[in-house]
């Protein structure tokens, strides 16, 4: 590798490697001198006191043309801040924050990014969807529901692919046909937990799977909490479904309130420890209670832009079409006496509509029953 761009990612891969996480003063060498230069000084340990320290362990090993071989064995790239992808928008708030009041608070040193879709900026709306890895059926039903209609909608479901309500948030943007991006705290090669191997590797095909550390990086508890900035640093709110007092989802909900993103919290059954985190943050004012998709859509996304094949309140039909397409869930399928029951409708009236709406291209039907089509014009899977 001779030239200059190779030069250039070859020295980002090495200085990834050497500090393993954020690092301002080596983001700040790296502004003053460019990356080529910063590099140099590392290995040869040229470097203001700062830098010592957080250099030392690690400036001898140089695996950056193996990482980046790895990178592109899995079919993903890398992202620094010299490139077009680089969501400078989304991670400016990090450049904003007092390192001195919130340790860690640092834009990534450059991230390493497997799947087809570019990180989400400010064109794109995202949520954060975090919560429970001992997530009750009600934390999951809930998180499906909301994550499944944001997804059909063209909301990005942004999370951390741990168990619980990480993993179902994802599953829930995949089934919808939607995008979801996941955030890991260890590299993107190292599945975590092994168990979502396959789920990432789902993700990987769609959406984006995203590490600020190298490949072969193994997760540590310290790579958890500085992954949480960037969960809320790339979604316009975080939203916590099903939290235990210790959760670690706090956390990302203090990302999201130091980066002046809303936060958001579902409330859960007053007797379920599963719940008393977003009943503490919603209590101390931390969190906003929220209950479905519409009203999470006016916290985080107070800007109703009109998408393409998106059915929005203003555009859906009224009368008893309306209701009809109203009772239809957004992940799923019903059955007309379904529809009629939950609609109020006799059901000579809604096998009447359900023709009209599917003339409009608003649904579907199947072995399975009637259901919403998605932004893309798929059926939920």
């Amino acid at each position: 590798m001779t030239t200059d761009i190779d030069a250039r990612h070859l020295a980002w891969a090495y200085l990834s490697r050497v500090v393993q996480g954020p690092c301002p003063a080596l983001s700040a060498l790296i502004e003053q001198v460019g990356v080529v230069e910063a590099a140099r000084a590392v290995r040869e340990c040229e470097l203001p006191e700062s830098l010592h320290g957080p250099t030392e362990l690690r400036r001898g090993i140089d695996c950056a043309e193996k990482d980046l071989e790895t990178i592109a064995r899995l079919g993903g790239r890398v992202l620094t801040p010299d490139d077009a992808e680089w969501p400078s928008w989304r991670l400016l708030g990090l450049n904003q924050l007092d390192s001195a009041r919130d340790p860690g608070a640092a834009v990534p040193l450059m991230l390493w990014v497997r799947g087809p879709v570019s990180l989400p900026d400010s064109a794109e709306p995202a949520l954060a969807v975090v919560g429970a890895r001992c997530s009750s059926g009600y934390g999951e039903q809930v998180a499906t529901e909301i994550a499944g209609e944001l997804a059909t909608r063209g909301w990005i479901i942004v999370s951390g692919a741990a168990f619980g309500i990480d993993g179902t948030a994802h599953r829930a943007a995949l089934a919808a046909g939607g995008t979801t991006v996941a955030v890991l705290g260890c590299g993107v090669d190292r599945p975590y937990p092994a168990q979502h191997d396959r789920l990432l590797a789902e993700i990987a095909e769609t959406g984006l799977v995203v590490s600020e550390y190298a490949p072969g990086t193994t997760a540590r508890k310290h790579h958890f909490l500085a992954r949480n900035r960037l969960i809320a640093a790339l979604s316009d709110g975080v939203l916590v479904v099903e939290a235990g007092l210790r959760s670690g989802a706090r956390n990302t909900v203090k990302w999201a309130r130091r980066l002046g993103r809303p936060a958001l919290a579902v409330p859960g059954p007053v007797t379920a420890a599963a719940s008393a985190g977003c009943h503490r943050m919603i209590r101390e004012g931390e969190a906003l209670l929220v209950t479905r998709a519409d009203e999470i859509v006016d916290e985080a996304g107070p800007l109703r832009l009109s998408v393409p094949g998106v059915v929005t309140a203003d555009e859906a039909p009224d009368g008893d079409e309306g209701l009809v397409y109203a009772a239809l869930p957004a992940v799923g399928s019903r059955l007309p006496d379904d529809l009629a029951a939950d609609s109020g409708l006799p059901l000579a009236t809604v096998r009447a509509a359900l023709p009209a709406l599917e003339l409009a291209g608003l649904v579907g039907s199947d072995r399975s029953g009637w259901f919403r089509l998605t932004h893309s014009g798929r059926p939920p899977r």
